[in-house]
């Protein structure tokens, strides 16, 4: 199975989350650290979910997309709506 994987970068590491298997996290130092933790992450979740019982997760769900957003366009808009409200 594919899961989407959403890995932050914070001051001094990088965390990783699985959002189709709540609680299933993972630090390190670097972004390839952190990718070969959460992917053991996944695997010792699942299994530990087999283990108690649990069903099967069900296909994931989640879908990452990367949006392009212009941030020339919004610091006009709040130019704009800057001035417009000094006078």
């Amino acid at each position: 199975m594919r899961y989407a994987v959403v890995i932050e970068k914070a001051k001094n590491n990088y965390s990783a989350y699985v959002p189709d298997l709540p609680g299933c996290i993972a630090v390190g130092d670097t972004l390839e650290e952190t990718e070969q933790m959460i992917r053991e992450a996944i695997e010792f979740h699942i299994e530990g979910m087999l283990l108690d019982g649990d069903p099967e997760p069900a296909k994931p769900s989640t879908r990452c997309r990367l949006i392009d957003i212009d941030m020339g366009k919004i610091r006009k808009a709040v130019e704009r709506q800057s001035r417009a409200a000094q006078r």
